[in-house]
């Protein structure tokens, strides 16, 4: 059975959150606080917080930026993953990915499914690895990022977490890099 293993050490990882937005600021940006409030009450470390507008360049640059931050283990943004002609976060941060995480999507829509029903079909949330870093492109709802934190990410994000998760594979992410990027537990 999954579960946690308490035998385990827990490992922080240190997490940055951007909010995709034409119109959310920081007094007003709940799907972000939704985010910063879980990822800190499960032990993490917010490694940073930003709110772009929906814009190829701006997304990509940001997430440019904080994976190439060796002090950035995981990048998670909310917003930008709908249908409309403003909703570009995939486009912009999918090239970036050096390995997709289909399962992430997939997985995704399960858990909304039984949240929102048929109404699920409207995201395109998507996550990978990008130079040693977990990205996740979650919608821009705090539903939804409530949702994938407490049903996906709090597990796989923890080290204790039973038969398998990410922060055990993180020491070798960049191998093939071979960068000393990622240092977090060890196998």
């Amino acid at each position: 059975m999954p579960g946690l293993d308490d035998s385990r050490q827990f490992v922080p990882l240190k997490i940055a959150v951007l909010t995709v937005s034409d119109t959310r600021t920081p007094e007003d940006d709940k799907s972000g606080a939704t985010l910063v409030e879980r990822i800190t009450a499960a032990g993490h470390t917010l490694a940073a917080r930003g709110i772009v507008v929906d814009d190829i360049a701006a997304i990509r640059s940001r997430v440019e930026t904080w994976i190439a931050d060796p002090e950035i283990d995981v990048v998670i943004t909310t917003g930008g993953t709908g249908f409309t002609g403003r909703d570009v976060t995939p486009e912009a941060v999918e090239p970036l990915f050096e390995k997709r995480m289909e399962a992430f999507s997939s997985l995704f829509l399960l858990v909304s499914f039984q949240k929102i029903g048929t109404s699920a079909i409207q995201t395109r949330a998507t996550a990978g690895v990008a130079r040693a870093t977990y990205v996740f492109c979650l919608p821009g709802s705090p539903g939804a990022c409530k949702d994938a934190w407490d049903n996906i990410l709090v597990h796989q994000l923890d080290y204790r977490y039973r038969p398998c998760n990410f922060v055990e594979i993180m020491p070798r992410l960049d191998e093939h890099l071979r960068r000393p990027k990622a240092k977090g537990a060890t196998v």
